[in-house]
C-alpha cells in the first residue's frame, strides 16, 4: 500500500472514495509562499486534475477567510497559537521553509553589497538613522558608495505575516525595537519616512519606484524582481547572503512536534550559515470541515507538494520541509481532520 493510500485510510476514507469525488479547492492568505504555492498548484492541475484557487491576500486576510468558512485553507506566517486552535477548531502545520530579506534602491549597489547588522536596520526602520551616509552604516560599508541621501522606508500596509516575522527579528536583536514597537503583523511605523505596500508585490514595487528606498520581502520576490538584497549578521557574528542554504541552515535540528501547532520560530537562530530573517508559513483547516471532499482534495495536495513539489520549492529558493515533519503532519495532525 502506497504512502498516500496508508494515512487516507487512517483518517478514514478511501482513496477510490476520495478520487470519486475530486473537487476544485480555495485557500487565500500570506503573499510570502505565493509564487511556491502556484508553482505547486500548476503542476497538481496537470496530474489530478483539481484546481487550487489561492488567493494572496496577506495572513491577516487568511486567518479571516478561515473563520468566516469561505475558503477550504487558510494562510499564514505569523502561525496561531495553541489556545487559538483548540478554541476555533482549528489545526496548523507549516507547509514550507523561506527567508524574510531587506531589499534597496540605491544606484550602482549590487545584490548582497550592503551589509546590516540588526540593530542598525532596526534604527533605519525605526528612523532614528535616516541618512544612507550615517556612520554606523558607512562604518559597516566602508567600500560602497552610499548616497548622500535620506532613507525612505517601504513597509506592509496590510495585516502581514511577513511583517510578523521581520518585526519578530527586530524586537530579538533591538530592546528599543520591543519596546516601542513590537512584533506583530500589523504595527505603527515609526519612521517619519515610512510609505506602505500591499502585500510582498506592493513592497517589491514601491521599493523599486523609489530611489534610495529600503523595505522587506519573501527572498523570491527580490530574486523574481532582480532586486539588490542586504546581506545581514547573524546571531553567531557572520555575514550571510539570503537562499535556500541558509534558510535551511536556520531550521536545522528543529523538532516541529514538540511545539503547539508546529509553530516553531525561526527567527535570530543560532548557527554559523543561518539566515537571520527565516520562517516557515503556516495552513489552518477545521477539525470538523462543512465540506469534507474538499478537505480531503487539500491533504491530497500538500501531500503532493510534500512528496513531488520539493524541487520545484528548491528552484523557487523556498526550502522543503523535512521527512521528519511530513511524516508528523500525516500520522499526528491530518489524522485529527473529520473526513467521515
Amino acid at each position: 500500500m502506497s504512502q498516500m493510500k496508508s494515512w487516507l485510510v487512517a483518517l478514514g476514507i478511501s482513496a477510490v472514495s476520495v478520487a470519486s469525488f475530486a473537487t476544485d479547492i480555495t485557500g487565500a492568505g500570506a503573499t510570502f509562499p505565493f509564487p511556491i504555492y502556484s508553482k505547486w498548484a500548476e503542476a497538481y492541475k496537470e496530474k489530478a486534475g483539481v484546481g487550487v484557487n489561492y488567493q494572496s491576500i496577506g495572513s491577516s486576510g487568511g486567518i479571516k477567510q478561515i473563520k468566516a468558512k469561505t475558503v477550504d485553507f487558510g494562510a499564514t506566517d505569523a502561525p496561531l497559537k495553541g489556545e487559538e486552535l483548540e478554541k476555533e477548531g482549528l489545526i496548523q502545520f507549516p507547509a514550507v521553509i523561506g527567508g524574510v530579506v531587506p531589499i534597496v534602491n540605491i544606484d550602482g549597489v549590487k545584490p548582497g553589497e550592503i551589509k546590516l547588522t540588526g540593530d542598525v536596520l532596526a534604527k533605519i526602520f525605526m528612523g532614528s538613522i535616516f541618512h544612507w551616509q550615517d556612520k554606523e552604516i558607512k562604518d559597516l560599508n566602508p567600500n560602497v558608495k552610499l548616497p548622500n541621501a535620506e532613507i525612505t522606508v517601504i513597509h506592509r500596509a496590510d495585516g502581514s505575516g511577513t511583517t510578523f516575522t521581520f518585526t519578530e527579528y527586530l524586537s530579538k536583536v533591538s530592546p528599543t525595537w520591543k519596546d516601542k514597537v513590537g512584533a506583530a503583523a500589523a504595527v505603527k511605523w515609526p519612521a517619519l519616512s515610512s510609505v506602505g505596500g500591499k502585500g510582498n508585490e506592493g513592497v517589491a514595487a514601491n521599493v523599486s519606484r523609489i530611489k534610495n528606498a529600503i523595505g522587506y520581502v519573501e527572498y523570491a520576490y527580490a530574486k523574481k524582481n532582480k532586486m539588490s538584497h542586504v546581506n545581514l549578521r547573524n546571531k553567531d557574528g557572520q555575514y550571510v547572503e539570503p537562499d535556500d542554504p541558509t534558510f535551511a541552515a536556520a531550521a536545522a535540528g528543529v523538532d516541529w512536534s514538540k511545539y503547539a501547532g508546529m509553530a516553531a520560530s525561526l527567527t535570530d537562530a543560532a548557527g554559523a550559515k543561518s539566515w537571520p530573517i527565516t520562517t516557515a508559513t503556516f495552513i489552518l483547516m477545521y477539525k470538523e470541515p462543512a465540506n469534507k471532499a474538499a478537505s480531503a482534495e487539500v491533504l491530497k495536495f500538500f501531500d503532493f507538494a510534500f512528496k513531488d513539489g520539493k524541487k520545484m520549492a528548491i528552484d523557487l529558493d523556498y526550502v522543503p520541509m523535512p521527512d521528519s515533519a511530513t511524516d508528523f503532519i500525516r500520522k499526528s495532525v491530518w489524522t485529527t481532520i473529520n473526513l467521515k
